[in-house]
């Protein structure tokens, strides 16, 4: 099997795109950039869409692809395990029937279904893993980049069972062939073969394999943020084992960047365990402290839920010899236990057990603390000593270990320690039972709650509803309302707040959340009536003491009634709410059309990706748009959106203050202008050609929108070498223009010019002669 995948790629998005499947065309070349950056949420947008379009149009082959790179993106990384494991199996089944067996891309999917064995316990899944990468290996030629892929997973797998030497040599022997081929490797074989040689102990070596690899890359290519993110932490391991730990500390990634992207974790914790151990933290920050045990915490957490057992297991070993050092004696037990859970579910414990027994025993031998005062002083005593969440927990630990009664006692504060150190688990499993003791206990069922939608447990959450709604449905359907709520399941949220207003009418964050769901489900007159029926139950502020301020009337309820009013045009609403905070009108009544001030609107293009957009601010919750926009977003020039009353952005407190603009979220399209867009290219003509031009479109209720910055430049036709400034614009053609007029109108402005402008797109619209254009990009190279 030899095709070239990427020579498909751009054919299948030639026809998609002369088909007028532009969207599908777009995402079978972007899909597999999101994938290997880690672009999720731009991934998770355009994906449902792409996917469902290709299967309606009968393109199984383009199936393939979409599924094998958002497969790519969960198991490297996301480290996705058995999570991803039912879409792993029918993925393989796909791509190996008859009408899929021949594309490109199906035997890259036998990698994604390696991977995910790894994911889950590499080693325990080794026979079977090379069993399949051999007989595949077999039918690819190495010219292809598949055989590079399989070559790295086969060398990895070999690691997982522990023969390094062997992984080493089977990249020797592939590197070979695919020179051979007349191809390069690629800058992940030189990390593979990196992360052997550190298994080894063999960290220079390491360190000059990623050299080597990185030269030969960078010869042919350009290292992206990926590149960067992983290149720096590889080294940083290496460095920190060898000693050098002002170089790895100058290498190593944010804690931040790491929490942003999962596949640099375990070398991120590597490092950062050598260090400590070395003596070179803290440092800038960074120190072996409960901040970042409760950080890496959540790190084994989030592996855990994945379903990635082995690593979550190989991870929290490392996490537990952090706390081990640091004394934080019931953290590191609370690992050894989710180790043990872990260590259960695997099929090979050969080694691991061994480590995980000698993390429980180095936990064992640390002193238990001795509680300064008696257990039902104690969560006073360590509030006001200001102790770590870590030391109040060994002392939680100590008090209940002494006595059954001083446990129940603090339960709940030991559950909060273990939930804030980053073990919902833990925190969720002692709550439970708990509650199972005591189904009425009402706190104890909104802390599980709130434990449960934090570590996105919906199967916890379904089985604490089922024990509270037989005796206490309100507080039932509430939890399960916030819980479709974190899912974003709108509707389901609307149905399960009836249900709780439907026991307590006076339920105000009930209103609040029902009205939220309603507002991202476009249903602003329900919204609307939501906030004025809150306002209608809300007790007078003068009434209620500082724990029920919750259930009066807050500012942002007030906004949300403006926002819901104003995608209403219950202008009327608008105008009493906003007197209630101090809004002052320039008109008494009728529609809200002011000139406030500059803000940005924050819109989706149709990609998935956000998008910030200028904006003159037209009421409390509206704004008129100006640039001139592409299809790739849903708005375009003058279009008046409503948009929500959070601000996105933080006014700066020193320097650009004068300059700020707030950011707000679009929720609506309030009044479409109407704009068709035409694209204008040519050579700049100076800033005060440029100037009268746009002023004279304005006048004739036209936009102009550049596009282009100082880097575009264009063919010179008299032969200069360095070519002439550019200009590349949108041209915003109002409802009330005909193309026939728009193309007369820029004529007549731009005919004289001495470099003319092309606006071949428009010309074509207007049934224009067209080769005037043509000739123009043909002078220009536009």
């Amino acid at each position: 099997m030899s095709t070239d995948i990427w020579a498909w790629v751009r054919d299948t998005h030639e026809q998609l795109a002369e088909a007028g499947h532009h969207r599908l065309a777009t995402a079978l070349v972007e899909i597999a950039g999101h994938a290997i950056e880690g672009r999720n949420e731009q991934l998770d947008a355009m994906y449902p869409e792409a996917l469902a379009s290709a299967r309606a149009l009968g393109l199984p082959w383009v199936e393939v692809f979409l599924r094998h790179w958002r497969m790519q993106n969960l198991l490297n990384k996301r480290h996705q395990g058995e999570a991803a494991m039912a879409e792993a199996v029918d993925l393989l089944e796909f791509a190996h029937r008859e009408e899929t067996a021949s594309c490109p891309q199906s035997v890259c999917v036998v990698q994604d279904f390696t991977i995910c064995h790894g994911n889950i316990d590499g080693p325990g899944y080794v026979p079977e893993r090379l069993a399949v990468l051999e007989e595949t290996l077999e039918r690819v030629d190495p010219a292809r980049a598949c055989f590079d892929c399989l070559s790295r997973e086969y060398a990895d797998t070999l690691e997982d069972d522990g023969r390094s030497e062997d992984a080493l040599a089977h990249l020797d022997r592939a590197q070979a062939r695919i020179q051979a081929a007349g191809e390069s490797v690629s800058l992940a074989c030189g990390h593979g073969r990196a992360g052997a040689l550190v298994r080894l102990g063999r960290h220079q070596e390491a360190l000059d394999v990623y050299d080597t690899a990185e030269r030969a890359y960078t010869a042919r290519h350009e290292l992206d943020d990926d590149d960067r993110r992983k290149l720096a932490a590889g080294r940083a391991v290496a460095l920190a084992a060898l000693g050098r730990t002002d170089e790895a500390l100058g290498l190593l990634p944010d804690a931040d960047e790491a929490d942003r992207y999962p596949d640099i974790r375990m070398r991120w914790a590597t490092a950062v365990e050598s260090l400590a151990g070395a003596g070179a933290l803290p440092h800038g920050g960074l120190d072996n402290d409960a901040a970042l045990g409760a950080r890496l915490a959540r790190w084994v957490g989030y592996l855990d839920t994945a379903g990635s057992h082995r690593p979550c297991l190989d991870l929290l070993l490392i996490v537990g010899r952090l706390a081990v050092a640091r004394g934080a004696r019931t953290v590191a037990l609370t690992l050894a236990d989710t180790g043990d859970r872990k260590l259960a579910v695997l099929r090979r414990t050969d080694g691991v057990a061994d480590r995980l027994a000698a993390l429980r025993a180095a936990a064992e031998a640390l002193p238990p603390a001795e509680p300064p005062v008696p257990a039902d002083e104690l969560p006073a005593w360590l509030g006001e000593q200001q102790v770590s969440y870590e030391t109040a927990l060994d002392h939680f630990a100590a008090a209940g270990a002494a006595s059954p009664q001083a446990a129940a006692l603090l339960a709940l504060h030991t559950a909060r320690a273990l939930d804030a150190l980053g073990h919902p688990r833990a925190a969720a499993d002692l709550l439970r039972g708990r509650l199972e003791a005591d189904p009425s206990d009402r706190d104890t069922a909104g802390m599980l709650a709130e434990v449960l939608i934090e570590a996105e447990d919906g199967d916890g959450i379904r089985r604490l509803t089922e024990l509270l709604l037989p005796a206490n449905p309100a507080q039932a359907h509430w939890i399960r309302a916030r819980w479709a709520a974190a899912e974003g399941r709108w509707e389901e949220v609307g149905e399960h707040a009836d249900a709780v207003l439907a026991h307590d009418p006076d339920a105000l964050n009930t209103r609040r959340l029902a009205a939220t769901a309603a507002t991202r489900l476009g249903d602003h007159a329900r919204a609307q009536q939501l906030y004025q029926d809150l306002l209608e139950h809300a007790l007078p502020a003068a009434d209620t003491g500082p724990d029920e301020q919750h259930r009066t009337v807050q500012e942002p309820d007030l906004w949300h009634l403006i926002t819901a009013a104003t995608a209403n045009r219950d202008w009327a609403v608008v105008r009493s709410t906003g007197a209630r905070i101090g809004i002052e009108f320039d008109e008494p009544d009728g529609p809200v059309d002011e000139e406030w001030q500059m803000v940005t609107v924050r819109s989706t293009r149709s990609n998935g990706a956000t998008v910030d957009l200028p904006a003159v601010r037209t009421g409390p919750a509206t704004a008129r748009i100006l640039p001139v926009l592409g299809d790739d977003v849903a708005l375009n020039h003058r279009d008046v959106v409503v948009f929500g009353p959070a601000v996105l952005n933080e006014r700066p407190e020193e320097g650009g203050a004068d300059t700020w603009r707030p950011v707000f979220r679009q929720l609506a399209l309030l009044d479409p202008a109407g704009y068709t867009t035409h694209w204008v290219d040519g050579a700049w003509p100076g800033d005060e050609a440029w100037v009268a031009l746009r002023e004279a479109l304005a006048a004739e209720g036209y936009g102009l929108w550049a596009y282009s910055g100082d880097h575009y430049r264009v063919t010179d036709p008299a032969g200069g070498t360095d070519g002439l400034p550019g200009i590349y614009a949108a041209l915003g053609v109002p409802p009330t223009a005909a193309t026939a007029e728009a193309d007369a109108l820029l004529l007549r402005l731009t005919g004289a010019w001495t470099h003319p402008l092309s606006w071949l797109d428009l010309a074509e619209a207007a049934g224009a002669d067209t080769a005037r254009h043509q000739g123009i990009v043909e002078r220009y190279g536009l």
